[in-house]
Order: structure tokens, then C-alpha cells, then sequence
């Protein structure tokens, strides 16, 4: 190996040591073994002549020296890219694309990026696990995952791509035995399916500020058996509008206390390459923005 392609090598062994936060994460993510990171790491800082890490059998802690080497090099290498990917052309993204998508709105996403996305790059190969489990991006290989609602996972980089509103459905003859609620307190009385996560139901939140968690008939992780179960006719679920516009549209589905607006959630996308996203993840994410754009709120 030559001296330019081992510094190279060394310097986004560095930076993705820091952004995925160890040595075994960041050879996941390179698609190469721990080893090979930290030794490109300690070559690195034998030729700088200083330590970039405190390393211990628990912890990867960047040194002073490494947190201000880091803020220099990680612009200087996304620059780096970016400038390659002007020169190949914005759409030749190759290679596999590892996704996770939420079950709820999965299906209607999947749609479009047959249609549109994969035609435009067809240099590209494309696995999609749909699933409303949130996946370890580092550890189980993902490039980038679609959430649906607020992020707590401060380890990754978030985009966010669209605000989108919610609905209460129910089968219209549920609705028409049951008689449709026109108050909150007839509203709470009804049977809901709820989506149940980290064992906690998620309440109904109204624009005006206030909740309401009434009990469930049926709770449940997954966003698409939340649909499947109010089709069933048991009871009334709180579902992403974009989840069951044709449902809507086609009657097989009304929407319930329509009166009172609901508050919109958030649908952002995770990825866990830090400021040095490639070119397939930069293409995906900016394709999702705009197929949501127009459901956004």
C-alpha cells in the first residue's frame, strides 16, 4: 500500500471511529474487522506523534488533541467525497442499500421506490426490511432507517424528511352500530387498538395541547396490524394518515371525531455514517424527502 491511500485509509478509519463511537462499530460500518481500524488508527497517530484516543476494554475517549484533529479532518474528508461525487455524476450511486422501514407506512413507500428511485440508479441494489422494531443500525448493518415520532437515539445522525398528520379510523360498521362519539369523554369510551412501544401505550394528542390514553381492546407494535385490526371492525386506531388514505378513500375506512385536529409526528431518517454519509444514503433520504413532501403538514 502506498503512503497516500494508507493515510487515506488511516484518516476515515479515525473519523469513523469517532462518529460510530468504537473500533468494532466503526469496522462494521467500513466492512472490515476491528483490528484493521485500530491498527490504521495507531499508524495514524505514530505519524502525527501524539494520542488521539484514550483507549480501556470499555471505553474509545477522544484525547484533546483528537477532538480538535477531528474537527479539522471530518469537513476536509466530506469535502473530499462530495468532490468525487461531482466528478462521477450525482446519479451513479452503486452498490447495496440496506433499509429499515416502519411496517405502518413501509408498504406504500416500497411502491415508489421500485417505480422511481431504483430505475434512476440502476447501479444499485436495494434490501428493505419492514419492521416497526427500531434496529441497531451499527450492529445489524443498516444504512439508513425511517421512524416514525420523536428520536431518542442521540448516537445517530437525523434528518428530518416530513411532518405528518394523523387520523382516527374505524370501520364504518363498527361506527354505524357503536354511533359515532361527539364528545372526548364518548371518545375514550370507545375501544381502541393502540400502539404499544418500550411498553408504553402512545396517547391520543390533540393540537389544543391535551392527551388522552384511553384503555385498549387491542395493543399492539406494529403500525399495519393497528389497519389490519380496525378493518376488522373491533375498534377505533390512531394511524398515520398516509397509512390509510386509500382506505379512506375507497369506504373502507371513516375517519372518527374528525372535529378535534390531532397533533402531527415527525418522520425522520437515521443513518449511522456521521458526517460522511455515502452517496447512496445522501440520494435515498433526499428521494424520501420528496415523496413526502406532499403529505406533509
Amino acid at each position: 500500500m502506498n503512503g497516500g491511500s494508507e493515510s487515506s485509509t488511516s484518516l476515515h478509519a479515525f473519523v469513523r471511529a469517532v462518529e460510530a463511537g468504537s473500533f468494532s462499530a466503526a469496522a462494521r460500518i467500513a466492512g472490515t474487522t476491528p483490528s484493521a481500524v485500530s491498527k490504521s488508527v495507531e499508524r495514524l497517530e505514530q505519524r502525527l506523534g501524539t494520542k488521539l484516543f484514550l483507549r480501556s476494554t470499555r471505553a474509545l475517549v477522544l484525547t484533546v488533541d483528537g477532538a480538535a484533529y477531528y474537527e479539522r479532518v471530518a469537513p476536509l474528508l466530506r469535502a473530499l467525497a462530495e468532490a468525487g461525487d461531482v466528478l462521477s455524476g450525482a446519479d451513479r450511486a452503486r452498490g447495496l442499500l440496506r433499509i429499515s422501514l416502519p411496517g405502518v407506512v413501509g408498504p406504500a413507500l416500497v411502491e415508489g421506490i421500485a417505480r422511481d428511485f431504483m430505475p434512476r440508479h440502476p447501479e444499485m441494489k436495494i434490501d428493505i426490511s419492514i419492521t416497526d422494531r427500531h434496529v441497531d443500525l451499527v450492529r445489524e448493518g443498516f444504512d439508513v432507517a425511517l421512524r416514525v415520532g420523536e428520536v431518542e437515539d442521540v448516537d445517530w445522525m437525523v434528518r428530518r424528511l416530513a411532518t405528518l398528520p394523523l387520523v382516527l379510523v374505524a370501520a364504518p360498521e363498527w361506527v354505524e352500530r357503536v354511533g359515532p362519539p361527539v364528545t372526548r369523554e364518548a371518545l375514550a369510551s370507545l375501544p381502541h387498538i393502540r400502539y404499544r412501544l418500550g411498553g408504553r401505550a402512545y396517547p391520543i394528542r390533540f393540537a389544543d395541547g391535551s392527551d388522552l390514553l384511553p384503555e385498549g381492546v387491542m395493543d399492539t407494535d406494529s403500525g399495519q396490524a393497528m389497519r389490519i385490526a380496525a378493518l376488522g371492525g373491533i375498534g377505533v386506531a390512531q394511524l398515520l394518515r398516509l397509512a390509510v388514505a386509500d382506505d379512506l378513500a375507497s369506504g373502507r375506512l371513516v375517519e372518527v371525531f374528525p372535529q378535534d385536529r390531532l397533533v402531527p409526528v415527525p418522520v425522520q431518517a437515521l443513518h449511522a455514517f456521521g458526517r460522511l454519509a455515502p452517496l447512496r444514503v445522501q440520494l435515498f433520504t433526499d428521494f424520501l424527502a420528496r415523496m413526502l413532501a406532499p403529505h406533509s403538514v
